[in-house]
């Protein structure tokens, strides 16, 4: 039995706010503007000018088309928010993605920042809509915006858009356990294909076929089928030594008795989900791998054993150290080119990153609050007998925490005896 929440959401509070079975996407948006105006005002910026896709989309809710990421930044939005300003503005080549969220005078041609010919239009923008001595920040600095600058200073946005984007509203909650329904889904429908002499690439349209039919607007994630080897060596070289995850898909043909870490994130008005687990190609896990499970068990429950207001991440990282300690491992029990911890909202991997090489000492200044997503992935790897790995979705609440996630551990939660406790 694994982490469960109904479709339709037990309540739950998050500064004493229930999440909302469907979200006001209204009130969403005007919560996210409130929000980042008030982290802006708590550095000292008067204005932002944002690049990033994710942060641009967070500021406006304009969604933008996926692309391809050797195109995106030939192609993608930009946005100007002003501190007295609740209305951000927004340079676009996709205006009809602001229909009904911006008001129409706050909707402008595209910004190419990129290219040298834009330096001028951007200096004229700039001085029209955000004149000196607004002090300004942005999150990226293309060399054609540092020339349309000048000798104004210019401080960095990100640690603003950070703090309004790490707690969630209610309403953001709720894209995000709609996102997790919808990529939970769709995965089970690919579990039923299963089978040896599918290929990685049948598996992937099966995803998204089904992920599009249950609503998914984009994709957060490139979806992973990996074989796992049983020793490193036997797998791809890594410059990290480690176990190489993830790879990218192919047309390979899965066998009977394949061990197949996945990883996928179907996107919902703008909120990626997340999604691993791990499969065996027609047959039942062997007592080796069942006892992996039940180790990723343990240390998955000591870790969220920890998660509450008030907890920090170093608290986290220690509950999952001392809870694989007895195993006998002399590693972490997470892949060391990953985390233990990862945040989600409008990006598939955000803040908090805990169990990374920033550090214990970031890890203990990281505190956790109502609000907070945290996908949590530990991974069981025993070199020349492979490894389990699956991550859930959880929500900081107000006493606790509360799962987003609502999916089984098959084939290993059926025969090892065992689940997590909510």
């Amino acid at each position: 039995m694994g982490v469960t929440t109904p479709a339709g959401g037990t309540e739950v509070t998050v500064n004493g706010v229930p999440i909302p079975a469907e979200p006001d996407l209204a009130r969403l948006r005007a919560a996210r503007s409130a929000r980042l105006r008030r982290a802006m005002a708590d550095r000292g910026l008067d204005a932002v000018l944002l690049l990033g896709t994710s942060a641009v989309q967070y500021a406006t809710g304009a969604p933008a088309p996926a692309v391809d990421a050797s195109r995106a930044t030939l192609i993608r939005p930009v946005a100007l928010v002003l501190a007295d300003d609740p209305v951000p503005h927004i340079f676009t080549p996709y205006p009809d993605g602001a229909v009904g969220r911006i008001a129409s005078d706050h909707v402008h041609p595209p910004l190419f920042v990129e290219f040298d010919e834009a330096e001028a239009e951007l200096a004229e923008t700039l001085a029209r809509l955000a004149p000196e001595p607004l002090v300004l920040g942005t999150d990226e600095f293309p060399a054609p915006l540092q020339r349309a600058l000048g000798a104004r200073l210019v401080h960095d946005a990100t640690p603003a858009v950070g703090a309004a984007r790490i707690v969630k509203t209610v309403d953001e909650l709720a894209c995000l356990r709609r996102a997790q329904s919808i990529n939970e889904a769709a995965m089970a429908h690919v579990y039923e294909g299963l089978h040896a002499g599918v290929r990685q690439t049948e598996l992937t349209g099966r995803l998204l076929r089904r992920a599009f039919e249950l609503g998914a607007s984009g994709i957060g994630i490139d979806t992973v089928w990996q074989v796992m080897p049983d020793r490193i060596a036997d797998g791809p070289w890594s410059f990290h030594g480690d176990a190489a995850y993830p790879t990218p898909s192919s047309d390979r043909l899965l066998r009977r008795g394949d061990v197949v870490w996945v990883d996928s994130g179907m996107v919902y008005e703008g909120y990626p989900s997340d999604f691993g687990r791990t499969w065996i190609v027609d047959a039942d896990p062997t007592p080796r791998q069942l006892d992996q499970y039940r180790r990723w068990v343990g240390v998955m429950q000591a870790t969220l054993d920890r998660v509450r207001p008030g907890a920090s991440g170093g608290d986290l990282i220690r509950a999952a150290r001392g809870a694989d300690a007895s195993a006998g491992s002399d590693r972490d029990p997470w892949l060391a080119q990953f985390y233990l911890v990862h945040g989600l909202g409008a990006d598939p991997a955000e803040m908090p990153l805990l169990g990374t090489d920033l550090g214990a000492a970031f890890d203990d200044a990281f505190v956790l609050a109502p609000g907070m997503v945290l996908v949590i992935e530990p991974a069981i790897w025993e070199d020349g007998f492979g490894g389990y790995r699956s991550e859930d979705v959880v929500v900081v609440t107000d006493d606790g925490w509360a799962p987003l996630s609502d999916c089984t551990y098959a084939p290993f939660d059926s025969l090892a005896g065992t689940g997590i406790r909510v």
